[in-house]
């Protein structure tokens, strides 16, 4: 942020981890949205960034990386401050393609499109359903469940370490990581280690991929674009691939289910109408919005967004969260409705970031959620969920079920 720009309110100072109580918009974020004011927030990484909640600003944000650039984001102050400077920072983001721009990400991003086409995603729909199958098998076995640990998470880390190449055995340390580098709250030490660990992990992974490719992602990377990657790339693709896959699926199929829990009519719906399913699985991207905010990009040259200035070095930021539930965007969006017609959102991003995967959750939810309400027709809490606050990425630690 630079000294040279005023906005004309700062409604809410906060974090752009910590923006809900449950399923509900703070109030001060929505007067934000509903004022069309900016907000000076910290985000997780420890800058500091002006926050846009309208869903055309953020969509507008997101949607010009010419003048709003994520590449030119700097080493999150408490990194430089525990010893890391900006090199180090720029060489870890290689192969990240959500801290990237043209013409690295064209590069990167043309090589990975053509294996996370919707085409090439349906191929995998019955090993989707045989996964889903065998951990419900699991849970009505046991009589009762934590839907987290026993079916949201388990059932994309298997999908995406499959198709990464991803030993599953590994599955409890990364997802242990992943989770934990995730807490906004974690110490700047904390989150090195934490990242140092991810990055050996990848480095070895990339290493046997290298000696022996497989017919996996990185695998095929390697066989077929080995001058055109670094290691270091493929570092920084494959630990994004693999938290990403799990984290963001996982996160919605746990609040997905406790949404349609707390909206029987509509579970029943999703439930016994497959015509529904695909509508629904789109307004629950938009109305739990998992990932509460973009990155954090840096103003090229001074501008405007909204109509508020802002200046060439200055840091901004989206709240997602809030600009999907915009009354200009979407009419009634506090209200889940999965019988709406099809509303815009920005739950995967927008423009050239717009979410690689996605083809590939949307197939997820929509064999997950119908067959889990299908195998456990009576299905309803046996304890308190508990939210995971704070986190980059909104979800539950634990949702307890039984029927």
């Amino acid at each position: 942020m630079t000294d040279q720009v005023t906005h004309e309110s700062q409604a809410w100072t906060g974090e752009v981890a910590a923006q809900r109580d449950g399923f509900t918009l703070l109030p001060e974020v929505e007067a934000l949205r509903a004022s069309g004011e900016t907000a000076r927030v910290a985000t997780p990484f420890g800058h500091e960034a002006t926050m846009f909640s309208r869903y055309a600003d953020v969509r507008e944000l997101h949607g010009d990386p010419s003048r709003f650039r994520l590449d030119g984001v700097g080493a999150p102050p408490a990194l430089i401050a525990a010893g890391r400077d900006n090199a180090e920072f720029r060489r870890r983001q290689a192969g990240n393609l959500l801290g990237q721009d043209p013409p690295d990400h064209t590069r990167l991003r043309r090589m990975l499109t053509g294996e996370f086409t919707v085409k090439r995603m349906k191929r995998l729909v019955p090993r989707v359903e045989e996964i889903v199958t065998e951990h419900l098998d699991a849970m009505e076995q046991a009589g009762r469940a934590e839907l987290v640990t026993d079916f949201a998470l388990p059932v994309p880390s298997m999908v995406i370490c499959e198709l990464l190449g991803v030993p599953y055995d590994d599955r409890d340390d990364f997802t242990e990581r992943s989770a934990l580098s995730l807490d906004s709250t974690i110490s700047a030490p904390e989150r090195m280690r934490l990242a140092d660990e991810s990055r050996a992990y990848m480095t070895s992974l990339v290493d046997r991929h290298r000696a022996d490719p497989g017919e996996d992602l990185l695998g095929m990377l390697i066989r077929e674009h080995s001058d055109d990657v670094t290691d270091d790339e493929l570092i920084g693709i494959g630990n994004l691939l693999l938290v990403a896959g799990h984290e963001t699926t996982s996160n919605m199929l746990s609040l997905g289910t406790l949404a349609l829990l707390e909206h029987p009519d509509q579970l029943a719906r999703v439930r016994d109408d497959p015509s529904a399913v695909d509508g629904a699985v789109e307004e629950l991207l938009r109305w739990l919005t998992v990932v509460h905010g973009g990155f954090p990009r840096a103003v090229v040259e001074d501008t405007t967004i909204g109509g508020h200035p802002v200046a060439a070095g200055e840091l901004v930021i989206s709240s997602l969260a809030a600009a999907n539930r915009d009354p200009e965007a979407v009419d009634d969006g506090d209200r889940l409705d999965i019988s709406r017609a099809p509303a815009p959102h920005l739950a995967f991003g927008h423009g050239i970031h717009h979410c690689l995967g996605a083809p590939l959750a949307r197939i997820e939810m929509r064999v997950a959620f119908p067959a889990l309400l299908n195998r456990f027709p009576d299905l309803h809490l046996a304890g308190e969920p508990e939210f995971r606050h704070r986190t980059l990425i909104y979800g539950l630690h634990r949702l307890p079920l039984a029927w």
